[in-house]
């Protein structure tokens, strides 16, 4: 999707970081396992080669001499507390002023995007404009200006606190406790925003 972007209005390159080691991923998770053949014939059977830049790495590692500006830092990897600190931690300093950070499976129960999201990005002056899509958390750097948006971030940032206790241990939920957590979830607003909504809420502080 985001190369498809790329494509369209003549950007990039997608720069896509990944090991392609993951057990998750992979019928065989035994040393030799990878999934990048499989990730290079998606992308030539979608027509989008030419605007993604693979590297086969650790996030990490790659952090270490990264020195290019970011539009959309796109975090979906390690998805512990450590995990998703290091990667924003490490690739933040790069994201270019009204750029856009966002983490994966915030909504669902990992213990890192969701506390890095609230303790990191939420509770940050240096970003405005925030929100949830489905279980996507994202919100804008605006290093100048985000005190300005400080009250909004501050109610969202209140409601999705509240997984944080759920999750943080990393045990996967059940009975009362996984029902709470659902509760608690549905109570965070998720939906994707418009155009005209962007706009409105850019002047809206």
């Amino acid at each position: 999707m985001l190369a498809k972007v790329a494509a369209h209005y003549g950007r990039g390159p997608v720069v896509a970081i990944d090991p392609h080691n993951s057990p998750i991923l992979l019928e065989h998770s035994d040393a030799g396992a990878s999934s990048y053949q499989e990730f290079l014939h998606s992308l030539r059977s979608n027509g989008v080669s030419d605007y993604v830049e693979p590297q086969v790495a650790y996030s990490t590692d790659v952090a270490r001499s990264w020195n290019r500006p970011i539009r959309i830092l796109w975090i979906d990897g390690d998805h512990t507390l450590k995990g998703a600190k290091d990667d924003l931690d490490a690739f933040l300093p790069f994201l270019v002023p009204n750029g856009v950070v966002a983490f994966h499976d915030a909504l669902n129960q990992f213990p890192g995007p969701i506390r890095v999201f609230v303790e990191q990005v939420l509770a940050s002056d240096r970003f405005g404009p925030s929100g949830f899509v489905h279980s996507i958390a994202w919100a804008q750097y605006r290093p100048v200006d985000g005190i300005e948006f400080r009250k909004r971030r501050s109610k969202l940032q209140r409601k999705a606190a509240r997984l944080i206790p759920f999750v943080e241990s990393g045990e996967e939920l059940h009975g009362i406790r996984k029902k709470l957590y659902k509760l608690n979830r549905s109570r965070v607003p998720r939906s994707a925003v418009t155009a005209p909504e962007w706009c409105e809420g850019l002047r809206a502080r």
